[in-house]
């Protein structure tokens, strides 16, 4: 019954010991995969980003403004008709006027 109990210890022991080398290996090669990769990954992005086209030049703000107005007075014709309907008090109607003009 000992030489059984030490045999069964031994093979517990030893693969206990297999599994933890196991694991390690295993994590190790992972990470030399993952270096691997993220080593690819940036030889890819710099042979890829000379070939990016030129950003566009930015459009000129006068045109950007007339939009903005644009876009205000629209807002004030809706407010207008909110008031009309009435769904709007004219405080209502004269805070939000000076949300949007501010």
């Amino acid at each position: 019954m000992p030489g059984l109990l030490r045999g069964v210890a031994r093979t517990a022991v030893i693969s206990g010991t297999a599994t933890a080398v196991s694991n390690r290996v295993s994590r190790r090669q992972a990470g030399r995969w993952a270096e691997q990769d993220r080593q690819r990954q940036m030889v890819y992005e710099q042979e890829a980003a000379p070939m990016a086209p030129a950003p566009p030049p930015p459009a000129p703000s006068a045109p950007v403004a007339a939009d903005d107005m644009t876009a205000k007075i629209e807002q004030l014709k809706q407010l207008g008709d909110l008031k009309a309907q009435g769904v709007l008090t004219e405080e209502e109607f004269q805070a939000q006027k000076r949300r949007i003009l501010a």
